[in-house]
């Protein structure tokens, strides 16, 4: 394995591992908010954010780039404020794979919340537990499948990304270029074995993700 490889796939796994962490500390309260409240543009914003589902990446890759051009005020503002560029850079493909794997965090929690019977957060209340204490020690052992499963879609989400990646991030080696695109690469430059060696590992990962969440889904129970 050469340097190029581990290379690739490091930064594969640093865009993965950074954007599951970033969605896990938004998806938590917003799935919570979309579970138990109600408000009138609710069906809206849980529309946005499964628009990347159906969306194609492309699309959605260059409304981003578009945005983080120094030419509109998002990106102007960036450029001017912090002296930062987010197209074709790592922050820039960080901030579109949060975007762009934003459902795949958000949708496993919300169900996991709903699926949880409403009398556990009733009995909590009544105790006189918060709503905070509720969720930290009433909701969240007994969502464990579903954080589980957001995790591991999120991640292998993240690890097999390329539209998104492609228009905001370009080909940059060690700044944007991850394993998917590097796959793309070979294949164009008819350098096969190095294609499957990237190919296989990727498969892999999203093997042993996938074999986890059904682990999980198989055994799923509440407990209290």
């Amino acid at each position: 394995m050469n340097k190029d490889f581990i290379d690739t796939l490091t930064l594969t796994g640093k865009l993965a591992g950074s954007t599951t962490l970033i969605l896990l500390a938004i998806g938590f309260p917003l799935a919570y908010i979309l579970a138990y409240k109600r408000f009138f543009i609710k069906p809206f914003i849980e529309a946005l954010i499964s628009m990347p589902m159906v969306l194609p990446p492309t699309v959605l890759g260059f409304y981003l780039l578009v945005i983080y051009s120094p030419q509109n005020a998002f990106g102007r503002w960036l450029e001017q404020t912090f002296d930062l560029r987010l197209a074709f850079s790592f922050e820039g493909i960080l901030l579109a794979s949060v975007i762009f794997s934003l459902p795949f965090m958000i949708q496993p929690l919300q169900n996991g919340l709903i699926s949880i019977p409403k009398s556990y957060r009733e009995t909590a209340y009544t105790l006189g537990k918060s709503e905070f204490t509720t969720f930290i020690r009433v909701l969240m052992p007994n969502m464990i499948p579903s954080i589980i499963t957001a995790i591991a879609m999120t991640f292998a989400h993240c690890i097999g990304e390329f539209g998104v990646i492609i228009m905001v991030g370009g080909n940059i080696p060690n700044e944007t270029r991850v394993a998917s695109i590097a796959i793309y690469d070979e294949v164009q430059a008819m350098n096969f074995q190095a294609a499957n060696q990237y190919s296989f590992v990727l498969f892999i990962i999203s093997l042993l993700i996938l074999t986890v969440i059904f682990s999980m889904n198989g055994k799923k129970k509440i407990l209290f």
